[in-house]
């Protein structure tokens, strides 16, 4: 039946009926009520004493709650109908002499709250749907509610456990008892986390009787290491373990047994099974944004949302434990969370903003790699650092040369001479051309530096030297292959010494990181990212990096594999030379602990899937989230590889758009801000046309004007593809061939231990400091500065500028980030670095000089001798200045601040001119007004 004409309060009624039904409630009439009919009857519209409630709810024929209904718009303000919802359920009911009701919900059949005002302070929370009546039965069974049985949670018992394994379950259970939904424990690798799951796990099924618990991971790897880890648990109260007290189910297909107390499932499988779907196992592979089967959601127009499962409730947990929550808990998968009624807390050791914004900043407790090391928990780190020549500044192949060119994915090879000179950089190396003497130097030296320098005495019963466990993180899987011949040649060894770890290899990918955990060989591992988040190998000794990381995140991850802790006797079954595990080597053949890194998300989501299907999916009307951003994510690419000659043709199949443009469109699709700009406009012009009143504007009309939005956006940006573009920029990519350039010879230009940090940063604050004496006499600002403090009132923005410009080109090392962040890691910095490069300057000058004794924010500093200098002239003076001058003078500190200096023409400009100038200013100060501005450029620069 059609919606359009019906009652907008029945609609939202049938929808609750819907609901209802699917939770196994029977939905009644107030005039054809039979209790006896279903465990849980719901009676619309009963009597009570202060009038008729919109639903009560029975079980087993005892009145146990009410729902409240309200109309689908009127979902903003669930909150302010909890009081009369409240009324209802504190009523007598007609014909009962019945207590308080317990289950108070609010509804409009699309947004649903409940309070359980058993609870010690009734609080409510969004549900996505009704709570099934045998659930009630036995909530109303066990008397007290899950949140008052956590209020008395015994003493943490805290024999075996770590102190910041303490903090965390003691802060979490506090957390608890606060009745906060969700809770974020912040865990360096190799600190314990599953371990600290595992003991709260078993206090809250002991103390609190959950009912069910799930530990959520987004990898089928993660699942069976935690499946070990409650397998081996023991708790220090009692003599058995985990497994003997608790049944603990790994999903592996959607069946979920009745008596399963802890439950241990990936995000996929619970993703499908609220889908109603098959799992393909190789979604479980690798985390959801990094995944295969993404590719069959292709096939739909939308990611569809997931729906009530009467075999799966939302009040399945009571608590889900999320493990590595700082990725795969967004976008698609933050469903699987929303659906259940539950805690959630995340386990993470590199947070982003994301997850801080997911877990509503309840950071219950952090334990960083740093104070992990100091703890003896994990071990420290050490870099070394190998630079070859083409490693740093690439090389050059010269027309007439005759080299192979290979295909990227078959890996078929011809040979052709070229035509022309190819020069290629750094950044090209392994992906536009491979350069296998450049591979080559690497291996050689780090197997030469091994022997002498990094870990040099290891020598077996033979006199050979043993190789430690090596885990190399290479660019592709291509690159991973180039790797392991040249390792296996280099060290003179068989296949079984150096082998490939990804989900790609032929062998059974568990079964030999098994091997190469546990067994002598091989010796050293190549992945791509199999390993490198997430997995434990604690005999591993060194890090290889063979590729650069750009995410914060992911460095700490891959960095985290080398961390762990391990007896002696463990690392000797495996290394027989070493002695113990007292810290591992970074070797950075890529600059990897050098480069910028930002925790930024990768536009990429989709990259198993082929670019030529991205286009076809988005062609075919595809609208996704993932699809749009993974195909501009490859579209940005591709506008750096391709020629000018290609891009021109381009034009010819875009109708006139560049790639850069098509990129931007595909993003703005999905961009918040865009769409919420676009919508707004919308309504304006409604409201201009006289269609709308401002009155008229709900929430539903802004939801409904910014989904109208995205949808225009959405057609915009995939208009523009249609199949002979398709083609074209398939066919485009396809020509770039990978060039091996087997002429250049690569040679080591460094091979030595990267100093610290804190060694770092008193460097390079003694060259910035050296560079500023050496240049005193040289750069006027300099000069004011060291020798003539008492002219710093005429120090101007154009002189600041032209230190930066001579720093800049004489010693661009020495930026003012940089300098300013080795500060920070050898003196307190209270204040935060200015944004602007100029002021941050300013501030580093006036500490490197003596000006200073601190490093201080320059604009803060000439704030706070504003305020000083106004509190003087106060004092001297009873309110010696009016609103209109302090006004007037407040411009000219934000002047000062962004000029450094303030002259009397100045006040011709903006935002002086625009009060009136200079004769506005003499019309306020008269005399004045020479001696103020003088006054305030010395003042101000003190």
């Amino acid at each position: 039946m059609s919606s359009i004409n019906q009652d907008p309060e029945q609609i939202a009624r049938d929808k609750i009926d819907q609901m209802l039904r699917e939770a196994g409630w029977m939905v009644q009439s107030k005039n054809k009520v039979d209790l006896y009919a279903n465990i849980g009857v719901s009676v619309r519209e009963y009597q009570t004493d202060v009038g008729p409630a919109d639903y009560v709810l029975f079980v087993n024929q005892k009145p146990v709650g009410i729902i409240e209904a309200k109309r689908e718009e009127e979902g903003h303000r669930l909150i302010a109908v909890e009081e009369q919802s409240t009324g209802y359920a504190q009523a007598k009911l007609k014909y009962l002499d019945n207590d308080p009701l317990s289950f108070v919900y609010e509804s409009t059949g699309t947004i649903t709250r409940f309070t359980d005002h058993r609870d010690p302070k009734p609080r409510g929370r969004n549900v996505f749907s009704f709570h099934k009546p045998e659930t009630m039965a036995e909530w109303l069974k066990k008397g007290k509610s899950l949140r008052e049985r956590l209020q008395s949670i015994p003493e943490l018992n805290t024999t075996g456990l770590r102190p910041a394994q303490i903090v965390a379950i003691n802060n979490l259970e506090h957390s608890f008892k606060k009745n906060r939904p969700k809770a974020l424990i912040q865990m360096a690798t190799g600190a314990g986390k599953t371990f600290t799951a595992a003991t709260f796990v078993y206090r809250l099924l002991k103390h609190a009787d959950a009912k069910r618990i799930l530990f959520l991971v987004d990898t089928k790897n993660l699942g069976e290491q935690a499946e070990q880890e409650f397998m081996t648990f023991q708790p220090n109260d009692d003599n058995r373990k985990f497994t003997e007290l608790y049944n603990v189910q790994r999903l592996t297909s959607s069946y979920i047994a009745s008596d399963s107390q802890v439950c241990i499932s990936t995000i996929q499988r619970l993703y499908s099974i609220l889908k109603g779907e098959e799992l393909d196992e190789s979604a479980e592979l690798a985390n959801p944004e990094e995944n295969s089967w993404m590719q069959q959601q292709i096939s739909k127009k939308k990611a569809m949302p997931v729906e009530y499962t009467p075999k799966v409730p939302i009040e399945q947990f009571d608590f889900i434990v999320i493990d590595e929550a700082h990725r795969s808990i967004y976008n698609l998968w933050k469903q699987v969370l929303d659906y259940f009624d539950a805690f959630l807390i995340g386990l993470t050791a590199t947070p982003d903003k994301r997850t801080f914004g997911f877990f509503n900043e309840n950071v219950v407790s952090q334990y960083t790699y740093e104070e992990s090391v100091t703890d003896g928990v994990n071990v420290p780190y050490d870099v070394y650092t190998i630079e070859t020549e083409i490693s740093q500044k690439g090389a050059v192949i010269e027309s007439g040369w005759f080299v192979d060119r290979r295909d990227k994915l078959t890996r078929a090879k011809r040979w052709q001479q070229e035509d022309e000179d190819t020069e290629y950089k750094r950044n090209d190396l392994d992906k536009k051309v491979v350069n296998p003497s450049q591979i080559r130097n690497i291996i050689r030296e780090y197997k030469r530096a091994l022997k002498t320098t990094i870990f040099p005495n290891r020598i077996d019963a033979n006199g050979d030297y043993e190789v430690p466990k090596t885990l190399v993180f290479a660019k592709t899987d291509s690159h991973a292959d180039d790797i392991i011949k040249i390792i296996r040649e280099e060290f003179d060894e068989g296949n079984d010494f150096c082998k490939k770890v990804t989900y790609k290899i032929e062998e059974d990918p568990k079964s030999l990181l098994n091997r190469f955990r546990n067994n002598y060989n091989p010796r050293i591992a190549v992945t791509v990212d199999m390993i490198a988040t997430g997995t434990d190998v604690k005999p591993l000794e060194v890090l290889l990096f063979m590729r650069d990381v750009k995410s914060i995140n992911y460095f700490e991850q891959m960095k985290g594999r080398g961390t762990r802790t391990i007896s002696s006797d463990a690392l000797r079954e495996v290394s027989a030379t070493a002695t113990s595990k007292t810290h591992f080597v970074i070797v950075d053949a890529v600059g990897a602990t050098k480069s910028k890194k930002t925790d930024s998300r990768p536009l990429e989501r989709k990259p198993t899937v082929a670019m030529k299907d991205l286009l076809g999916a988005i062609t075919m009307g595809v609208a996704d989230e993932d699809l749009f951003l993974s195909l501009a994510n490859r579209l940005i690419r591709l506008e750096k590889q391709i020629t000018d000659k290609e891009k021109d043709k381009l034009l010819d199949y875009t109708g006139g758009k560049n790639l850069k443009q098509i990129t931007k469109e595909l993003i703005t699709a999905y961009d918040v801000d865009a769409i919420e700009t676009k919508a707004q406009l919308a309504i304006d012009k409604l409201c201009t046309d006289g269609v709308l009143s401002v009155s008229d504007i709900s929430p539903a009309i802004r939801e409904e004007a910014k989904a109208k939005a995205q949808q225009e956006l959405v057609r915009e940006a995939s208009k523009t593809f249609n199949g002979e573009l398709n083609d074209y920029l398939d066919n485009v990519r396809k020509q770039h061939e990978q060039i091996i350039d087997s002429i250049n010879i690569d040679t080591v230009t460094k091979s030595e231990w990267d100093t610290t940090s804190e060694d770092k940063a008193k460097e390079t604050v003694q060259n910035f400091t050296a560079y500023l004496e050496a240049n005193k006499d040289e750069i006027k600002a300099l000069s004011i500065y060291y020798n003539q403090p008492y002219n710093r009132r005429d120090i101007t923005f154009k002189m600041i500028k032209e230190v930066m410009e001579k720093l800049q080109m004489d010693k661009p090392t020495l930026a003012p980030e940089m300098v300013w962040n080795a500060y920070a890691t050898l003196e307190e910095v209270k204040s935060t670095q200015p944004k602007d490069e100029l002021t941050a300057l300013v501030s580093l000058i006036r500490r490197a000089c003596g000006i200073d004794s601190e490093l201080k924010a320059y604009d803060k500093t000439i704030d706070e001798n504003f305020r000083n200098w106004i509190f003087k002239q106060n004092a001297g003076q009873h309110n010696r200045f009016n609103q209109e001058q302090l006004d007037w003078l407040r411009m000219i500190k934000d002047h000062v601040v962004s000029s450094y200096h303030i002259e009397m023409d100045d006040l011709d400009y903006t935002p002086f001119d625009a009060k009136g100038g200079k004769g506005k200013m003499y019309q306020l100060f008269g005399k004045e007004m020479n001696g103020i501005i003088n006054e305030l450029n010395e003042i101000l620069a003190a």
